[in-house]
């Protein structure tokens, strides 16, 4: 299984950049079979490595490679006008020979994961920020969009400072994300202790041996 491959128009193609910034319908990509015999060496030896196939762009990766002439590989495949501009909707990566995804599809689901990272990242920027000043700043949140203009201009808040309809999503997730890890050591802990009790004094009705002692001196003197 291989990322950063694919077909446009039925000809085989290397993806280079998922997205243009800007201009995040259009990719970049190299059609491998059009590509001079050094270049493709070189391309398909970055593509091919752990280097390439754990980078989120192949771009990336091609910067950093020296290519066999002493060029760097990015700049060369530029220079050589290579690269080549095309609707994300068009092609299809294909990972292997039973599977297969089109580009602006696949973009969409890694965009979305991108969004919830980012939240809990900076959820634990936030957190951090709190703890060293003590106190965070109170921001009232969840009010209708359409009222938001007005809260801004009768509190003189600025209109940025007013968290947006994405800023909140992001939130909960990283919220939501954050209760579960909390919920989660909560159990290891309540189990530990179960174990830690048993382990104490281990009884078959759940009563401890210095309990049942006292009931047994009880009756005797009774």
């Amino acid at each position: 299984m291989l990322k950063h491959i694919g077909k446009h128009a039925e000809k085989r193609i290397v993806l280079v950049f998922r997205q243009i910034p800007g201009d995040e319908h259009m990719c970049l990509v190299l059609y491998s079979d059009m590509l001079p015999q050094l270049v493709h060496d070189e391309v398909m030896k970055v593509l091919e490595s752990p280097v390439g196939q754990n980078a989120k762009e192949l771009a990336d990766a091609l910067h950093r490679h020296t290519m066999s002439n002493g060029a760097n590989c990015l700049e060369t495949i530029h220079k050589m006008g290579l690269l080549k501009k095309v609707n994300t909707n068009q092609v299809i990566i294909t990972p292997n020979a039973k599977s297969n995804v089109r580009l602006d599809e696949l973009n969409n689901i890694l965009n979305e994961m991108d969004k919830g990272e980012e939240a809990i990242k900076k959820m634990a920027d936030l957190d951090k920020n709190a703890g060293m000043t003590g106190k965070r700043e109170p921001r009232e949140v969840g009010r209708n969009p359409a009222s938001r203009s007005n809260v801004a201009e009768s509190t003189n808040v600025a209109i940025g400072d007013v968290l947006t309809d994405d800023q909140l999503a992001a939130q909960r997730v990283a919220q939501a994300a954050k209760m579960k890890l909390e919920a989660q050591q909560m159990l290891a802990e309540a189990a530990r202790l179960e174990a830690e009790a048993a382990t104490l004094n281990p009884t078959s009705d759940g009563t401890t041996k210095t309990t049942k002692a006292k009931a047994t001196k009880k009756k005797q003197t009774a």
